[in-house]
This record gives structure tokens, sequence and C-alpha cells, in this order.
């Protein structure tokens, strides 16, 4: 998508604010139909999401999209700095939106292990689940991924070198995925990433959940995704201990952030799974 379809899918978005610690947790929603609320990674927002909305909107769709509490546009809890803060204001906030209604949940990495608590916290919210890329798995990377920092670099070129690199260790397989829509997002979002100290991720927080949460649960995950490179059967095995797990789909050739890297191809798992 060039900048002007992002500022485009952006205006016309319907912008929710619902009340968040001591601010606003803020929604973006497109079309009518079912809800699907999307949640998205670590240091991201609505705009992890950005090659998905579309299509699942053209199928029928009432995509809900948030910036969860501490990213992006919304105020960070009123407790808590990590997943396990975030069920109740995503709760409270979708009551204002869609009442009672049971809904699917889709929750990309950090998004899916916070999915995955509010699924277990609140069971009849969660109609369906689907975990994309997301830890929390009690599976510790053999080669853990290392970020480099760049709030110190004054110079945009080399803070833009350093944004290029982080992306390919952890988020983008394929070096031609790293285009400049990807590289302006990424830029956007870490830059308002206020939820810091996060550590569910290095446990295994989603399984547990998952063992306990009543709904359906498929997962989606790129075959080289830098969190599990090589070992998606432990992966799938993890998931499988979840009280009714339905399935796993594994995207080949894309990293960790599946849903922008091969949108066709996950958008087609997605929907398999929402029919």
């Amino acid at each position: 998508m060039a900048p002007q379809d992002i500022a485009r899918l952006q205006s016309q978005a319907e912008r929710i604010t619902t009340p968040c610690g001591a601010g606003h947790m803020v929604w973006h929603a497109w079309g009518s139909g079912r809800p699907l609320v999307l949640l998205h990674g670590g240091s991201g927002s609505w705009t992890h999401w950005l090659r998905n909305i579309e299509p699942l909107v053209a199928v029928g769709r009432r995509v809900i999209a948030a910036d969860l509490p501490g990213f992006g546009d919304s105020a960070v809890p009123a407790t808590g700095s990590d997943a396990d803060a975030l069920p109740e204001p995503l709760q409270a906030g979708l009551a204002h939106i869609v009442g009672d209604a049971a809904v699917d949940v889709a929750g990309f990495s950090f998004g899916g292990m916070t999915a995955g608590l509010w699924a277990q916290r609140f069971p009849a919210r969660v109609a369906r689940l689907v975990v994309v890329g997301a830890p929390g798995l009690g599976l510790f990377a053999q080669r853990p991924v290392d970020l480099s920092p760049w709030r110190h670099l004054d110079d945009e070129a080399q803070r833009d070198a350093v944004h290029r690199a982080n992306l390919a260790a952890l988020m983008l397989h394929d070096p031609q995925a790293i285009d400049a829509t990807a590289l302006a997002l990424h830029k956007a979002n870490v830059v308002r990433d206020r939820m810091k100290g996060r550590s569910l991720a290095r446990t295994d927080a989603l399984a547990r959940a998952l063992q306990q949460a009543l709904c359906p649960v498929w997962a989606i995950y790129g075959e080289q995704d830098a969190l599990y490179r090589g070992r998606m059967d432990e992966v799938r095995a993890r998931l499988q201990t979840a009280r009714d797990f339905r399935g796993m789909t594994v995207v080949p050739g894309a990293g960790h952030w599946v849903q922008y890297e091969r949108p066709e191809a996950f958008n087609a798992a997605l929907l398999a799974v929402l029919d």
C-alpha cells in the first residue's frame, strides 16, 4: 500500500474511544456484519493489520482493530505493564462497542498472548480465537533475537538503518518485504510503545490460558518466524494442549509478521477458519 492508501483506509474507519487508565483506548472499525476483533503485536498498533483489513471487510465482516493499552494512540492501562493487564480494558471497551455479543478474535504475537488471556478470563466474550505468531508457549529461543537500540541516534538515516536491521532480525524473513511501508509503520509504532518490562512472552502464559479457554482455537505462524524457526512441530505440540485446539497453518516463506509479509496466504488461512 502506498501512503495515500493508508491514509484512505484510516479515513474510512470509525474511530472509537473507550476508557482506559487515565485516558482512552482507541479502536478503529470498518464494515458491517459479524465482528472480528484484531489485536496487534508488541511495539505495534492497528497498522500491523494493514494488508488484511480490506479483504476481511470484503467478505462481510465488521473489522474492529484495537490500539492496545500502552501502544499506538491508547493510554497505558490503570495497572500493570504486560499482557495480563489488558483483558479488563479490552472487555470494558468492547462492551461499549458491541454489547455482550461473543466475537471472533485474532491476535498477533503479543496480541495473541493477550487474546488467550482474554478468552480465559472472559469466556463468554470470545467465540473463536486465532493466535498468530504468538509467544508465551514455554518454548525458549535457542538463539534469542537481539534487537539494536535506536533512541540514542540523532541521525535519521542511522535510525532507519537500525529499524531495518530490527525488522530483518524479528519481523520479516524476506529482505524484499522490508519495504518503505513496513519501515514507515514500524517507525511510527515503536516510538509510541509505553509498555515497558514485558516478560510474559518468555513464559508459558499463553499455553496455560488456552488449556482453560472454552472457545475453539486455531493458529497461524510463518514458517520462518524468528521466534520458532525450525521448531514448528514443537509449537504445534504446545498448542495442541489447548482445551479445544482445531488446527494450525504454517505459511511458507513468511517470518513473524506473517500477515504483512504473505497477506494473500494469511488472509486465505484466516478466512478458512472464519468461514
